[in-house]
């Protein structure tokens, strides 16, 4: 049964870093990370064993695993700052489900996103506790953060500072690791909502069942569990909310978003009260508007509310000029993080990133080089310290040369 809900689960969170699944006394059945650069636990490291001696500073009070097996009611968005036995520590936002067979919490699941220790802003669903917050402006992106040589990318930070000055509603689309957020958070510290909240969302992290919760709040009572708790509307007002993946959304959703922009209220989820709300949507996708519409995962009258102003981040294919700014950019910062004196890459390592097509563009350009770090001995990077993969296609460039 457990194997089943896993398979359920995965099926689910297609945006996930981790996910654990316990019996009914802890003991975990299942475990597996999509992040081992962060939480460097391994399978065979947990399987059997209790959960609270895999993180043993946190207490059956703390852990809500434990919280859940033993209360059956599910926790959403929670921040946990986890030790491992092996010392090491990992900030997590987690949401722990029970198992239910029958009456019997026979189980749970728990599903993570990571919190980057070094790059701790980068793609972070923030839980929506009002001291999860960013505490100040300086914890977000601005366009100094955009780090670019090529006009398609200029022309973007000046549109961002224009944007900023106004309180329209952004629609930015990008594909997979072009930096969506970078550009949101930027908007919003350049605007007048900057001394106020920046809340995020990746709506591709969380079921539609669960969503409207998470975004409109709930009302004691309204299911099993429910408490009075702000959404994510209400933890942005004033400020500003970024919606990731939006073409991600269950229609029915897109409906409420709709609804809540046209009439600048929200209800709470069991709620009857409507509440005011003034904060900025900026909202992002990563297919192209046009085909999501017509593909039936995007209501065209939602996309016209949202994308006022249209921000088209091109993929890093697209910016070869900035393939060397950014490997300098990401060099530079990997010797201060892990102190190290690497001055740069060799020729057939500049040759390969330059023919790369980086399907996952700059945070895939930014893993290589961080992976790299990990293994070069000396003070250039070298084809040898790349993925497998990477170098692979080197060889299959390679054997065209020399066929032709």
């Amino acid at each position: 049964m457990i194997r089943r809900y896993v398979e359920q689960i995965l099926s689910i969170y297609n945006y996930i870093d981790g996910l654990v699944v316990t019996d009914n006394k802890g003991i975990i059945e299942y475990f597996v990370t999509y992040r081992p650069d962060i939480n460097k636990l391994k399978e065979a490291d947990v399987l059997g064993k209790y959960i609270l001696d895999i993180y043993p500073d946190l207490s059956p009070e703390t852990s809500s695993i434990m919280r859940v097996l033993k209360s059956g009611k599910p926790v959403f968005n929670e921040s946990q700052h986890l030790k491992t036995y092996k010392g090491q520590s990992i900030y997590a936002v987690n949401s722990t489900l029970p198992i239910v067979s029958g009456e019997e919490v026979i189980g749970v699941v728990d599903v993570s996103r990571y919190l980057d220790p070094e790059i701790r802003r980068e793609n972070i669903t923030l839980a929506f506790k009002d001291n999860h917050l960013p505490k100040n402006k300086d914890e977000l992106y601005s366009i100094d953060d955009i780090i670019t040589d090529e006009n398609s990318m200029l022309e973007i930070k000046e549109k961002i500072l224009k944007v900023s000055k106004t309180g329209s509603s952004v629609l930015v689309y990008g594909v997979t690791g072009t930096g969506k957020e970078l550009v949101a958070q930027s908007i919003h510290k350049h605007s007048d909502r900057c001394n106020m909240p920046f809340v995020s969302q990746n709506c591709a992290a969380i079921p539609s069942t669960l969503l409207e919760s998470i975004l409109f709040g709930t009302v004691k009572g309204s299911y099993t569990g429910a408490e009075n708790k702000k959404g994510l509307f209400e933890v942005a007002q004033g400020g500003t909310i970024f919606l990731d993946e939006i073409n991600s959304m269950e229609i029915s959703v897109q409906a409420k978003i709709l609804k809540a922009i046209e009439e600048k209220k929200i209800r709470r989820v069991g709620g009857l009260e409507p509440i005011d709300i003034d904060i900025r949507i900026v909202s992002a996708v990563n297919e192209e508007p046009r085909k999501a519409i017509e593909e039936g995962r995007l209501r065209e009258d939602l996309f016209y509310r949202l994308s006022v102003v249209q921000i088209n981040i091109p993929s890093l294919k697209e910016r070869k000029k900035d393939i060397k700014l950014l490997t300098g950019y990401f060099i530079d910062r990997f010797n201060k993080n892990m102190n190290k004196g690497i001055i740069g890459i060799d020729e057939k390592v500049e040759e390969i990133f330059n023919s790369y097509s980086w399907p996952g563009n700059v945070r895939e350009l930014k893993n290589v080089i961080e992976g790299a770090f990990n293994l070069t001995s000396g003070n250039l990077i070298k084809m040898r310290d790349l993925p497998d993969y990477i170098q692979n296609k080197n060889m299959h460039y390679s054997g065209i040369i020399e066929d032709s």
